[in-house]
């Protein structure tokens, strides 16, 4: 075998102290440099799907979608056999990444050769390793001769970056959480890449740990329910159960019976003993959702549970104890309820022990576009379309839209544009392009746009303050560094010469964040 190049790069990068993300970048833009072709992509098998951890020269909502396996004919083929698989410009089957290639951009042009290679790690197959070109013959016998002699080290990069997630598993969350959980997979469920993002997960990880109450606060949308099933995933709680209640679902005469039980005759009908949610979930974890629609009457006796680990069964003379830990949310200021007197304060207190505010998706910057990856591809295999994109122009809708109904919102926006596109004549044998006009988005903030804070105006013929001046200057600098950095908090403070934490407390305080 002859030592290249790429060999060596691959080989020193194995030996140096990078972050995950990073290696495994490096690696996909040495083999994209080494085969001169389109894009590359490292995929890891995810029970039936295979998911994007590194490319190069594909579109950036790429890295958020999810392709099936049993959609997607050439990625099978490369999963099954042994070796290189190369598919040329004739090949019948299509191209999961028809469309995707960035280097053409606005031009939505199919691939015209793929090779790609299955990855095993001690004997179990990873993930796939595909490499796309627009010419045609671009991958011959040499190419895949050599792409088939570096298999050894693009395997070896990533057993080193497993190695490096199963440590770092253990030291943030213990040997027993990995054990139950499985921490050393990458978990798939919390999209994104922004610094809102990042800091957000690292915080679940320590605090999933320490058995306190968790609060979580966001707008709706924002994936409050998933950062609680992290929590439990990544706790000593992990092999017992996560009940899920949605407290403004429950009646209040019904509230109490559903979260403490009841006993036989406790009311007309109740005919056996019930156990409540609080018992179903005994040693594991109850997550209390929108917990500021419960009723006065039941905070009384939530509170009591909080407090002394005890609950008494609607009609029952005795309490029991109950050993589980209470994650809550919601999407309304608590504060404001307690002042108004709609929620207890001290419960609010026993709820608050580690509040976590979830950031909304307009200062998540560039992950909207790896979200609506995901969504694209999801509704590419529901409609039965061969490729499903998003135009330039789209993109730069989606990026500079507010989003006040966050993650779910534009899961909606994405499903109800590709329905119209279908609609409206769309072969499902090419490659269907999402327009501007297709998202139905109002209010779209373009850079430069009528997003920028006006003002202050006189208010009772009294004109703005200085420090109102100042705040509204503030506020149009923090917005317009964010648009340049496309939501990048810490690039934005160095532009703005500012440390990134104050940066946020500031944003805080004239009112850009929440």
């Amino acid at each position: 075998m002859t030592i290249t190049t790429t060999h060596l790069l691959l080989l020193t990068d194995l030996v140096a102290d990078l972050p995950v993300a990073v290696r495994l970048q490096r690696l996909v833009v040495s083999l994209r440099a080494h085969f001169g072709c389109g894009a590359v992509a490292l995929l890891k098998l995810d029970g039936e799907h295979l998911r994007p951890v590194a490319m190069d020269g594909l579109v950036s909502d790429t890295l958020g979608r999810r392709f099936l396996v049993k959609d997607h004919p050439r990625l099978a083929t490369i999963l099954r056999r042994r070796g290189v698989t190369c598919f040329h410009h004739d090949s019948a089957m299509p191209d999961p990444y028809d469309g995707l290639i960035a280097d053409r951009p606005g031009v939505p042009l199919p691939v015209h050769d793929c090779m790609g290679m299955a990855l095993h790690l001690e004997s179990e197959r990873w993930g796939v390793v595909t490499l796309d070109a627009l010419q045609v013959g671009a991958f011959d016998g040499q190419a895949q001769r050599e792409l088939g002699e570096l298999a050894c080290a693009i395997e070896a990069a990533v057993r080193v970056t497993r190695l490096e997630a199963e440590i770092r598993a253990l030291r943030v969350s213990g040997a027993a959480a990995q054990a139950s959980t499985g921490a050393t997979r990458e978990d798939s469920d919390f999209l994104g890449q922004s610094e809102a993002i990042i800091q957000l997960l690292h915080e679940l990880e320590v605090v999933a740990d320490s058995e306190l109450p968790v609060l979580l606060l966001g707008e709706t949308g924002v994936g409050k329910e998933l950062c609680a099933h992290r929590l439990h995933r990544l706790s000593r709680r992990a092999g017992k159960p996560l009940v899920h209640v949605n407290c403004a679902a429950l009646p209040e005469s019904l509230a109490e019976s559903e979260l403490f039980g009841h006993a036989r005759g406790a009311f007309s009908g109740a005919v056996s003993d019930r156990p409540g949610r609080f018992e179903a979930a005994e040693g594991g974890t109850l997550f209390l959702d929108e917990v500021g629609e419960l009723p006065l009457s039941i905070q009384a006796k939530l509170l009591r549970t909080l407090q002394n680990g005890e609950i008494q069964r609607l009609g029952a003379d005795q309490p029991r104890r109950v050993n589980v830990r209470v994650i809550a949310a919601t999407n309304r200021s608590l504060r404001d309820h307690v002042r108004d007197g709609t929620f207890r304060a001290d419960l609010y207190h026993r709820l608050s022990v580690y509040p976590v505010p979830i950031p909304p998706l307009r200062e998540r910057g560039h992950d909207v576009l790896l979200l609506a990856g995901r969504f694209l591809e999801l509704n590419r295999a529901r409609l039965g379309l061969r490729s499903l994109r998003l135009s330039n122009a789209a993109e730069d809708t989606l990026r500079h839209y507010r989003w006040p109904g966050n993650v779910r919102e534009l899961e909606h926006v994405i499903s109800r544009a590709a329905l119209k596109a279908v609609i409206r004549g769309a072969d499902r044998r090419q490659i269907v392009t999402l327009e501007p006009d297709m998202l139905d988005l109002d209010g779209v903030e373009m850079p430069g746009g009528a997003d920028e804070a006006p003002p202050p105006q006189p208010s009772d013929g009294q004109p703005a303050t200085m420090q109102q001046i100042v705040e509204a200057s503030q506020r149009q600098a923090i917005r317009q560094a964010l648009r340049q950095h496309q939501g990048n908090w810490a690039a934005s403070a160095r532009q703005l010469g500012l440390d990134a934490s104050n940066l946020h407390k500031l944003a805080r305080r004239v009112g850009i964040k929440p």
